[in-house]
């Protein structure tokens, strides 16, 4: 049975476009690839553009003629040549892991849904892409023949604004890298003097957008943060981020604030080990995967107790109302404050993220394909 993936939106590029959805294609991808074997009774076609697969991930490639580099372009040949690719290679089944697949697909679609903010909050979005996502995501939503939502939040959401009924929305969340972990403190002290960073730091790590209350954060790091302590806001810039550099200034902590720009999954390990704490006190996420990269690298972790990130950090956080800066100041400086609680809550991360991983995702992934195509052979 021919399982076909979607991975126009998988990419390597230096920029905001390899976070979140491209980590989650290339992680499931390779976690896939891996638990293959020939006597598997699912064969993979990989579609894509300008972008590449894992090193380690082994399926067969099949590349767009056109630039689905360029999301009109991409989201044209979703819509007008999609569908008869599939018609042309026999699929059995789709798997579109970005909120919308082809409306006119000849077979059923597996739709994964990452979560609903541009329903939610759609100030925090560029007009264009708030009109696709508002009209395209519920029109693919219904008509899938499974819906994936990455927490149980996200799946609450799909259900009450997206109209998709219950039984076809399956929860299955995100995985953690094994290279999330502690690492030895001469490799984390070397980093941080080529990075020249400073000698206590809160880090956010994140794409640089509205949603990830960066302005907020700010302003509690002013408030809460000793003088001797930085804060590093560490990600590609996404879209209407000109507020963040704008707070920074208005509060004259230029010198405290620093922005390393789109940080290589290479490093990003390096970047959670050399933090004192970790704060991603977002708006709204659907699942939440840095604040689980970060407990597994034992930093202790401020985040939200709203949408899905409570669910991220189960109790190995502490959690604030997002839209609260004199809670998140109080939080942030009992955190720097309070080695013993900083202890426990390294324990209890690691403890916590164990209970991740991708091979986890990809069985119960792969376990769905199945539960599908065995039910059109019936």
């Amino acid at each position: 049975m021919l399982v076909t993936f979607n991975a126009h939106l998988l990419t390597g590029d230096a920029s905001y476009r390899s976070a979140g959805i491209s980590v989650y294609i290339a992680n499931l991808l390779r976690s896939l690839s891996q638990q293959h074997a020939p006597e598997d009774d699912l064969d993979y076609a990989v579609l894509m553009g300008e972008g590449r697969l894992p090193s380690d991930c082994e399926m067969r490639v099949i590349r767009a003629a056109w630039p689905t580099a360029h999301p009109a372009a991409r989201i044209a040949w979703e819509q007008a040549i999609l569908p008869d690719v599939l018609r042309r290679l026999g699929a059995d089944l789709l798997h579109a892991p970005a909120f919308v697949g082809p409306l006119m697909a000849p077979c059923p679609q597996v739709i994964t849904l990452h979560d609903l903010s541009f329903l939610r909050h759609p100030a925090f979005f560029k007009r264009a892409n708030r009109l696709y996502l508002r009209t395209m995501t519920p029109l693919a939503c219904r008509r899938a023949a499974a819906v994936i939502a990455v927490s149980e939040f996200t799946a609450r959401e799909a259900v009450a604004l997206l109209g998709v009924a219950p039984e076809r929305v399956y929860v299955i969340t995100h995985g953690v890298d094994p290279r999330f972990r502690p690492l030895p403190p001469e490799e984390v002290a070397r980093f941080r003097a080529e990075q020249g960073l400073p000698e206590r730091f809160i880090l956010h790590m994140g794409t640089l957008e509205p949603r990830k209350n960066l302005v907020r954060l700010t302003q509690a790091f002013a408030q809460g943060a000793p003088a001797d302590v930085h804060l590093v806001l560490a990600g590609g810039k996404g879209w209407l981020y000109e507020a963040i550099f704008a707070e920074v200034e208005r509060l004259g902590v230029q010198d405290r604030v620093h922005f390393p720009g789109y940080v290589p999954a290479e490093t990003q390990a390096l970047w959670y080990n050399a933090a004192d704490l970790f704060a991603y006190v977002s708006i709204y996420e659907g699942f939440g995967l840095p604040v689980l990269e970060a407990l597994a690298c034992g930093t202790p972790t401020l985040t939200s107790a709203t949408t899905s990130l409570p669910e991220a950090a189960g109790a190995a956080a502490l959690t604030v109302p997002p839209d609260d800066v004199e809670a998140i100041a109080e939080s942030l400086a009992r955190l720097l404050a309070d080695d013993a609680l900083r202890a426990d809550l390294r324990e209890r991360g690691l403890a916590h993220a164990a209970r991740f991983s991708w091979e986890t995702t990809a069985q119960r992934t792969a376990a769905l394909y199945r539960q599908l195509l065995g039910a059109m052979e019936r």
